[in-house]
């Protein structure tokens, strides 16, 4: 199956000083024709941004930094490098996690299956997915719910609706008014994937194994928890009406 060529990977980061660049090298390690990585950091105390600017400046025309202030936020960020992207020219986009909880050994196979996919999910609740064993009992069981919550309440067939590990043709982000694209926080991947099937875009989910983070702490903060279960109620107000007629014009 031939890979999609062109690929940028968007990573947003926020205190990942260690592990921006172990994630960038893997990244470049993989050999893909012309792949390129953007960074999309949210002013990070921890100095991320600078370890970023470095690798910049190691890899010229590979590694790319997007300095962000004032206007922090997940969904904020992956807008703002999604548009980044097209507007460099990318033919396909990759959104992942700096914290290697998505491994950079699945984005080719995420890739692999773009040419007959708009979008592809690395997903932990289809067939074959799997949780690290290491997480706790409750921690899974609430990843598991959300997703049922948010699938009940939007009718979704996607099965990892919360995923953040995703492979996007361009066509597909042309097609989405990203203006429209309001969430914060992780609730800001839910309203992608529901955005993307009212629009009648073809997704493929394909299993993944998704690791705990092995620097760090998690951002899924109870704030973030709930501001994501209210907002499945904000995005289906917002989305519920549209339909394949209402892509924009690419």
């Amino acid at each position: 199956m031939r890979i999609s060529v062109n690929p940028t990977v968007v990573v947003p980061t926020y205190n990942e000083a260690e592990n921006v660049q172990p994630m960038v090298e893997a990244l470049l390690a993989l050999g893909l024709p012309r792949l390129e990585v953007l960074v999309v950091d949210d002013d990070s105390p921890d100095g991320t941004g600078r370890h970023a600017d470095r690798l910049a400046d190691r890899h010229r025309g590979q590694v790319h930094v997007l300095h962000r202030k004032g206007q922090p936020g997940l969904g904020r960020a992956y807008l703002d490098g999604f548009r980044w992207a097209l507007g460099h020219g990318a033919e396909t986009v990759v959104q992942m996690d700096c914290d290697f909880s998505h491994a950079p050994s699945d984005v080719p196979r995420l890739l692999a299956h773009l040419p007959e996919h708009d979008v592809v999910v690395g997903s932990r609740y289809t067939e074959g997915g799997q949780i690290d064993e290491e997480w706790e009992p409750g921690r899974g069981f609430l990843s598991w719910w959300a997703n049922l919550y948010a699938r009940t309440i939007l009718g979704s067939a996607v099965s990892d609706f919360t995923a953040g590990f995703k492979a996007w043709r361009r066509e597909t982000l042309e097609a989405i008014d990203l203006n429209a694209i309001r969430s914060q926080g992780y609730v800001f991947q839910i309203e992608m994937a529901y955005v993307a099937e009212r629009l009648g875009f073809r997704i493929l989910e394909i299993p993944i194994y998704f690791e705990d983070r092995r620097i760090g702490a998690s951002k899924m903060t109870m704030p973030v928890k709930a501001e994501a279960a209210l907002g499945v109620w904000r995005i289906w107000w917002r989305h519920h009406r549209l339909r394949p007629g209402d892509r924009q014009p690419v």
